[in-house]
């Protein structure tokens, strides 16, 4: 049985019964000292209050006061249980518990201070159930309970994500009369924010005043988190105004919410002007700060910048960490270099550092992903034997890249879970269903579907878009919408991922009316319309050229507050240049600037796309200069649109010098581009090239299409013809022609019209070109079909 939510009503209950009895804070102008943050990178958290520190700093204050008191009483024996339970506090939580245990034993009861560090400690292993049992013992000795010891638990709580309890701890510390002060109320936004209640985190800072407390820097780094994490950069750009109005001044934590916000909204060039701007208040960047704006540089394609920015870290004298070697990883990861990656990791390990879990899983699945199966059980190996212990991630990373490589089965999954002392989890679910479907076996994941189900794991919305994403691709829409229809009744409303599986199905039909039902359908299903599906909706639109429907969409989208980003303008410009409006699309790019919403390599790929189509290559080549002006880095697709530009107009030579860059840069061409090349070879006669270029492809890892074998076959062909060619020659050029014909067909490739007509001409004897091209055209179509 699901668990009963807590509502947003309750809480907004909670806060204003407190609202109603405002007094001052209990120790309010007490401003603590902020902890170092992890950002979000990889899924950590990236805290921006740092309100155990204040906490632990505040307890050391009254610890001191305490102290002072005994040695005045001259009660030497509490003295000494007391420093020691300090002690064993910095020592380790099993002997402060020992102690905690010793003295009640001697009949000496600790104060509140000495609960409050037991209970600080008890938090910061998890141990949060013991936690609540000793704060309620607490209360029935009779004991003052402070806002330190709620504070404590309540931070614990809201980090666990354990919402409804901590409200439930609210509840208490309000009925017990304890008046909020700013450090409490610091915890509660930065908790509610962090559990998805943005109203109630808004209320509360907006009624800080009402309870006679004014906000510090960290209580307005909390509010400015909060926001960026929500995308409302808006809000919190005006957050850090209001916070330098009033005097307050920001640290490094909060320009690194600030910075993380911009990264995250791909405003990559805002994000370095806030680093500026706190280098010269003198609130140095540090190692944090440093690895939201190497990831992001990273994504973006700054490979240039971002090196720029590590050397400039060095140079500042901080030392890497696992988030900076998270940032390379994923780099490399992207691009499928691999072997660098992992030369990189030996090297920062070789130089002191010890890579942590996430970074041995992000490296495992980057193997995994290229196919490089032995490298992935070899680090395997080396955690094991580093005592790097696996958690479910990790295994479910494992799996997740053996079960698509074929490589292993629900059986062997099973007894190696089991080796481990671990239970198959939601996750593991979804890697083995997904696995199936994309074996075809729609049958067996519908069993594992069954029997996930019977072993009472509810299904979350992830496991359901799976599901109907492999059942829609294997033609059972019957079962896909039976799955959406039992999402309903487990109480859980479709996805913007579920939107996007039913509108590509919806956009085969290629008719608006038909995408546009399936958006009422969903919504009518309690989808959640936010920017998110409504840049899905204009994306699946512009694809099919439709730009005015898409238009009138982005109008609606912003008359709901929803701004469009580099998503929403990279649609636009994708569905003007399908439609030939390249007018329409640069002055798409031109309201993006003006906007202030950054262009991505993406948006400089679609625009080079339509500048090459409309054989505007010049234009393309100044282009590519404002690209190389703003810091972004060609990737493998702009030197192909490129490449294909210039093929068009027929500057070969130019192709070749930008082929020949793109190799240097380690960019490896997609067949396209190889077949670009290949067929400017086959045209000129220069078979052999030919031939190099497609062995080279191969040896790359890159397969040949059908369209590669149709422009050999036919080179070869043509070759034939010419006159006074010796019988030698012949026989080699028509040995070849044939050896690619039996490969292509080996490889299940189908001929083109062309091809069979090459090789019928090339093949029959005299007088029967016409019935070989019909016997070889009825063979293929038999193929096809």
């Amino acid at each position: 049985m699901a668990k009963r939510s807590v509502g947003l009503p309750f809480s907004r209950l909670l806060l204003n019964r407190a609202l109603k009895n405002p007094m001052g804070a209990a120790y309010h102008g007490f401003y603590p000292s902020a902890r170092t943050p992890n950002p979000s990178l990889l899924g950590r958290p990236f805290c921006s209050t740092s309100t155990p520190t204040a906490v632990r700093h505040l307890l050391a204050k009254l610890e001191m006061e305490k102290h002072l008191k005994l040695m005045e009483s001259d009660s030497d024996e509490k003295l000494i249980d007391v420093n020691r339970t300090r002690n064993a506090r910095q020592n380790g939580l099993e002997e402060a518990l020992t102690l905690y245990e010793e003295m009640v034993g001697s009949g000496i009861f600790p104060d509140v201070v000495t609960y409050g560090s037991i209970l600080y400690g008890l938090c910061k292993h998890g141990k949060l159930s013991e936690g609540k049992l000793l704060l309620r013992e607490m209360g029935k000795m009779g004991m003052n309970l402070n806002n330190v010891s709620y504070t404590i638990l309540l931070d614990a709580l809201f980090k666990a994500g354990k919402v409804a309890e901590a409200l439930m701890t609210l509840g208490c510390m309000i009925v017990r009369g304890n008046n909020f002060d700013v450090i409490a109320c610091t915890v509660l936004i930065d908790g509610f924010f962090k559990n998805g209640q943005i109203k109630e985190a808004e209320y509360l800072f907006c009624n800080l005043y009402q309870l006679n407390l004014v906000p510090n820097y960290i209580t307005y780094s909390a509010l400015i988190d909060g926001r960026c994490k929500l995308e409302d950069i808006n809000g919190a750009e005006s957050a850090l105004h209001e916070m330098e109005e009033k005097d307050c001044v920001p640290n490094v934590i909060t320009y690194s919410s600030m910075i993380n916000g911009y990264v995250k909204k791909g405003l990559l060039h805002d994000a370095f002007k806030v680093l500026r701007k706190m280098v010269n208040k003198n609130a140095m960047p540090n190692i944090y700060t440093y690895a939201i704006l190497l990831d992001g540089s990273f994504k973006a394609g700054w490979q240039d910048i971002a090196l720029d920015l590590y050397s400039k870290m060095k140079q500042g004298g901080l030392k890497d960490n696992v988030f900076i070697l998270d940032a390379f990883v994923n780099n490399m990861k992207r691009s499928g270099r691999m072997e660098e990656a992992e030369e990189l990791v030996a090297k920062m390990a070789s130089g002191g550092l010890k890579p942590d879990l996430v970074n041995y899983t992000n490296l495992m699945d980057g193997f995994l992903k290229s196919g490089k199966v032995s490298s992935a059980l070899n680090l395997a190996q080396e955690m094991t034997s580093k005592n790097v212990v696996f958690d479910i991630v990790t295994f479910n990373v494992l799996i997740n890249g053996l079960f698509k490589l074929g490589k292993c089965d629900t059986g062997s999954i099973y007894s190696a879970m089991r080796e481990m002392g671990l239970s198959p989890d939601l996750a593991t679910y979804n890697t083995m269903i997904n696995g199936y479907f994309k074996k075809g076996n729609w049958k067996s994941a519908l069993e594992l579907w069954n029997e996930m189900k019977s072993r009472k794991l509810v299904p979350s919305a992830i496991t359901c878009n799976i599901m109907i994403n492999g059942l829609c691709e294997a033609g059972r829409m019957e079962n896909a919408i039976d799955i959406l229809k039992e999402m309903g009744l487990m109480g859980l409303y479709p996805t913007s991922t579920t939107y996007r599986i039913l509108l590509n199905i919806s956009s085969k039909s290629r008719r608006a009316d038909t995408i546009l039902q399936t958006h009422e359908l969903l919504v009518n299903m309690h989808l959640k319309v936010d920017k998110d599906v409504y840049n899905i909706l204009i994306s699946h639109l512009c694809k099919l050229g439709m730009t005015r429907k898409a238009t009138a969409v982005l109008k609606d989208m912003e008359e709901r507050g929803f701004i469009a980003d580099t998503t929403t303008y990279n649609a636009l410009i994708h569905g003007y240049c399908i439609s030939s409006h390249l007018k329409r699309a640069f002055m798409t790019y031109s309201t993006m600037l003006s906007e202030r919403v950054s262009p991505n390599i993406e948006t400089y790929n679609l625009l080079l796309g339509g500048l090459s189509k409309a054989g505007l290559i010049h234009e393309a080549d100044d282009l590519l200069s404002e690209i190389k002006k703003r810091g972004l880095v060609p990737n493998a697709c702009t030197y192909e649109t490129l490449m294909c530009g210039h093929c068009k107009v027929g500057n070969t030579k130019e192709c070749l010098r930008i082929y020949c860059e793109m190799v240097i840069k380690g960019f490896i061409p997609k067949p396209r581009a190889y077949n670009m090349l290949i067929g400017y070879f086959s045209k000129m006669g220069k078979m052999k090239q030919a031939n190099e270029l497609m062995n080279e492809m191969q040896t790359k890892g890159v397969s040949p299409t059908s369209t590669t074998y149709d422009i050999l076959i036919c080179g070869w062909c043509n070759l034939l013809k010419m006159p006074d060619l010796g019988r030698t020659l012949k026989i080699s050029y028509r040995a070849e022609a044939k050896r690619l014909f039996i490969e292509m067909n080996d490889r299940g490739f189908v001929p083109s019209e062309s091809t069979l007509a090459c090789i019928s001409s090339t093949f029959a004897a005299p007088g029967k070109k016409a019935d070989a091209r019909m016997l070889l055209k009825s063979t293929y179509k038999r193929k096809r079909e």
